[in-house]
């Protein structure tokens, strides 16, 4: 995710414009994002207690959501890529993983630092509604062009006499949005105040 933030900035030193940047990264989110299918593996089929303190039903929906925006969306709707809420989402994206993997890597040394602890628990305030909204404008932006182009979708009549119409199935994954992404928010501000409050209270004075 370090290599993704690099190349985000020199694209943007070098253009001098934050649009389109997206291709300055394409290939390296692709790689990381698709590897985080390990993370998902590892919570769902060999749940370790006690090292990720997650909620695995609701972390793997994030990973798979990044993943099928990743490629079932940007990469398969080519004309998406040049939208700003592309950018919007990788940096999200981008911040959120660097603090994370910074606080699980911290924590494994037993040398967490508070700044990293305060980031992780906090910065999602803001950077997962950016990433959301980045989400849903990029789906929406690929609508019309998978309506008329007719992506994935299976027409009847067919010797399996099943349909597939993925304009609709794009919307219906919009609509997941609504009560997901406000049990994962919520799981979040709660751990927030566990966490935080928790190191507060090691620091006051005996």
């Amino acid at each position: 995710w370090l290599v993704i933030a690099v190349g985000l900035v020199r694209a943007y030193l070098a253009k001098g414009s934050y649009h389109s940047l997206y291709y300055s990264i394409e290939k390296p989110l692709k790689f990381f994002q698709t590897g985080a299918l390990l993370e998902a593996y590892l919570l769902i089929a060999k749940y370790l207690p006690g090292i990720v303190p997650s909620s695995v039903v609701l972390t793997a929906f994030q990973v798979m959501s990044r993943v099928f925006l990743t490629w079932a969306v940007t990469h398969s709707v080519k004309e998406v890529q040049s939208e700003d809420s592309v950018l919007l989402f990788v940096v999200a994206w981008t911040i959120t993983e660097i603090i994370r993997y910074s606080f699980y890597t911290f924590s494994l040394l037993n040398h967490l630092p508070y700044l990293i602890k305060w980031a992780r628990y906090t910065l999602f305030i803001v950077l997962y509604p950016m990433g959301v909204s980045g989400e849903l404008l990029t789906i929406y932006a690929a609508l019309p062009f998978v309506r008329q182009s007719g992506l994935y979708s299976i027409s009847l009549p067919n010797k399996y006499n099943f349909s597939f119409d993925y304009y609709t199935f794009l919307i219906l994954v919009m609509i997941s949005y609504i009560p997901i992404f406000p049990q994962l928010y919520f799981h979040m501000l709660h751990q927030r105040r566990k966490v935080l409050s928790r190191t507060e209270e090691h620091k006051k004075p005996e």
